[in-house]
């Protein structure tokens, strides 16, 4: 790890309007690791990831991203810095071909790249490359998840940000997701913050966790004590790991 963390969240409070729904959030990610934030649902998870992103901006606390504050900036800045996110519910453009969605995935960083940027993405998915003109609103579930994260890698993050990529999918495709996920960070290094409801498969993918609580970080440590931790398996994991 190196001396200062790529992505530092330091007592971030965020409301929406007169309700607060994240409470002194302090987290830490390194460059390479694999960090995932865990809790049920309306924990708070997605509102920190759309808080790095900037929409909605933290009312109180700092952002820091590779040394510079990002806590201010607008949503378009943050993502020119080499942060790219696969947003919860996927979010694709239906009525696009998969190729026009991975065309806009890519607009902020240089043409140059973008032909190795998609073999790349293809090698990932390559459902991708064979559904390339199908418009991205008939895939399946798992397609459009898959589509999202390469819109994502187009850009070239250094950090990836990916909220519930699991969500509503087959036990099956969460196994290729999540695949595809320790592929990115262990052969390509890339830096991945992950929220998940399924703590199952996100502790035993991350590097290190954290657990929300009604928008306060309760616990932290390594994916492999928080997976043996019984408040953490009564809580998240009881007949729900599949």
């Amino acid at each position: 790890m190196s001396a200062a963390p790529l992505l530092a969240v330091s007592e971030v409070e965020t409301f929406y309007g007169k309700i607060q729904a994240l409470r002194g959030v302090s987290l830490e990610v390194f460059d390479g690791e694999i960090v995932t934030l865990i809790g049920a649902n309306g924990a708070g998870k997605s509102t920190l990831m759309m808080t790095i992103c900037g929409t909605p901006q933290a009312r109180n606390g700092q952002i820091v991203y590779n040394g510079a504050d990002i806590t201010r900036l607008p949503t378009h800045q943050i993502m020119q810095l080499g942060i790219a996110q696969s947003p919860e519910g996927r979010r694709i453009f239906g009525r696009m071909t998969v190729m026009e969605n991975l065309r806009i995935g890519a607009s902020v960083t240089d043409p140059a790249y973008f032909d190795e940027d998609l073999e790349r993405v293809f090698a990932l998915f390559p459902l991708l490359k064979e559904r390339q003109n199908q418009r991205g609103g008939t895939l399946s579930g798992g397609e459009q998840q898959m589509l999202a994260i390469a819109r994502a890698l187009m850009a070239r993050p250094r950090l990836l940000l990916l909220d519930e990529p699991s969500l509503g999918l087959a036990p099956l495709v969460i196994r290729q997701i999540f695949s595809a996920i320790q592929e990115l960070n262990e052969q390509q290094g890339l830096t991945v913050f992950l929220v998940e409801q399924n703590a199952h498969h996100a502790l035993r993918l991350a590097h290190r966790g954290y657990v929300m609580v009604n928008g306060k970080i309760t616990m932290s440590g390594t994916g492999i004590e928080l997976l043996a931790r019984p408040e953490i398996r009564a809580a998240y994991l009881e007949g729900g790991a599949h």
